[in-house]
C-alpha cells in the first residue's frame, strides 16, 4: 500500500528493468552508454529515486528497437508524473496542463490527474457523488463547496476547471474507456438543489451513450453489497504489463495499491457489484426518469 509517486517509480523501474533484459546489456554497460555511474541505473530500475524525462530517453535510445512508439510514450508520460524531489520531477511535469494548477491542487490530486490522463481505461464504483469525469459545472461547483466549505470562489471556479479539463480524457483520441456503477443514492442526493440535480442527470443519460462509457447503477433493491466498503477507482494501462492500480479514496489522503492480489480482489469486487447493477440501458432509463422528477 503505497502513495502514487512511489507505485509509479517502482512500476516505472520494473519496466525499464525489463526492457534493459532484452537487450542483453548489463546494468553497468548501460551506465557507459549513457554515460553515468552504475548505481544511477540501480536505483532507477529499483523504484528507489525519482528521474527525469530526458534520462528515461536516454534509457530508451540505450534500448532500442526494442522499445515500440506507444510504449516509449507511455514511459516518458509515467516517468514525468513518477519523479520526484530533487529528480526534475516539476519540470517534467511541467509539460502537462494541470502543471498550470500546481499552486492550487495537492500532489495526491496531481498524481491521480496524472494516472488518469495517462491509462488506458477506468472502472470506478461511486456511492455518494456522480464521479468527476461525468459532473457537470455547477455540480462540480456544489460539490467542491459542501468538500471545501469557506473556500474563496476563485479558488473554488479554479477546482472547477480542473474537474471539466479532466473531462477531455473521455474525449481524446484514443478517449479513455469508463465503466461506472454508480449507486442509486447517488442519483437521489440533491446536490446544489433541484435545478443543478436535473441538469446533472440529463448530463449523465447523455454521457451514457458514448460508446466508451459504460454506465450502470445499483439500486436500493439490491440491499448490501461489496460497494458498501468504499469508493474505489482502477485505472489500466497500455502496453506494459503489471501496471493497473486501485485508488482509494480517504478525507485526507489517497492510497494506491497495486499488489496482484490486492488488483485481483478490487477487479473481483467491481465484477460482482457490475452484475447486480442494472443493465446499461435500464440504468440509463431509471437516470432519465430521475432527472424529470427532480
Amino acid at each position: 500500500m503505497q502513495h502514487g509517486p512511489a507505485v509509479r517509480r517502482r512500476k516505472l523501474g520494473e519496466e525499464l528493468r525489463a526492457l534493459r533484459d532484452r537487450t542483453g546489456l548489463t546494468s553497468g554497460e548501460v551506465a557507459r552508454i549513457v554515460g553515468w555511474h552504475q548505481s544511477k541505473v540501480s536505483r532507477i530500475e529499483t523504484g528507489r529515486s525519482g528521474v527525469k524525462t530526458q534520462d528515461i530517453r536516454l534509457l530508451l535510445d540505450a534500448y532500442g528497437d526494442v522499445v515500440g512508439p506507444q510504449q516509449r510514450a507511455l514511459l516518458e508520460a509515467l516517468g514525468a508524473s513518477a519523479a520526484g524531489p530533487g529528480a526534475g520531477g516539476e519540470e517534467a511535469r511541467g509539460r502537462q496542463w494541470w502543471h498550470d494548477y500546481r499552486g492550487l491542487l495537492p500532489q495526491e490530486y496531481r498524481d491521480f490527474i496524472s494516472l488518469e490522463a495517462g491509462a488506458r481505461s477506468a472502472r470506478t464504483v461511486e456511492l455518494s457523488v456522480v464521479p468527476g469525469l461525468l459532473q457537470t459545472a455547477e455540480y462540480a461547483r456544489a460539490v467542491t463547496r459542501a468538500a471545501l466549505g469557506g473556500l474563496p470562489e476563485p479558488k473554488v471556479d479554479a477546482l472547477v476547471d480542473v474537474r471539466l479539463a479532466r473531462q477531455a480524457v473521455l474525449r481524446a483520441d484514443p478517449p479513455l474507456e469508463l465503466s461506472a456503477v454508480l449507486d442509486e443514492a447517488v442519483l437521489r442526493r440533491q446536490i446544489g438543489g433541484p435545478g443543478v440535480m436535473r441538469e446533472q442527470l440529463r448530463h449523465l443519460a447523455e454521457v451514457a451513450r458514448l460508446p466508451q462509457v459504460h454506465l450502470q447503477v445499483l439500486p436500493f433493491t439490491v440491499g448490501g453489497h461489496l460497494g458498501l466498503t468504499g469508493p474505489f477507482v482502477i485505472f489500466s494501462f497500455p502496453n506494459i504489463a503489471d501496471l493497473d492500480v486501485v485508488v482509494l479514496d480517504h478525507l485526507t489522503s489517497s492510497l494506491y495499491l497495486e499488489r496482484k492480489e490486492d488488483l485481483e480482489a478490487y477487479s473481483a469486487a467491481f465484477r460482482t457489484i457490475q452484475a447486480h447493477a442494472l443493465p446499461p440501458r435500464d440504468s440509463s432509463d431509471l437516470i432519465s426518469s430521475l432527472a424529470e422528477d427532480v
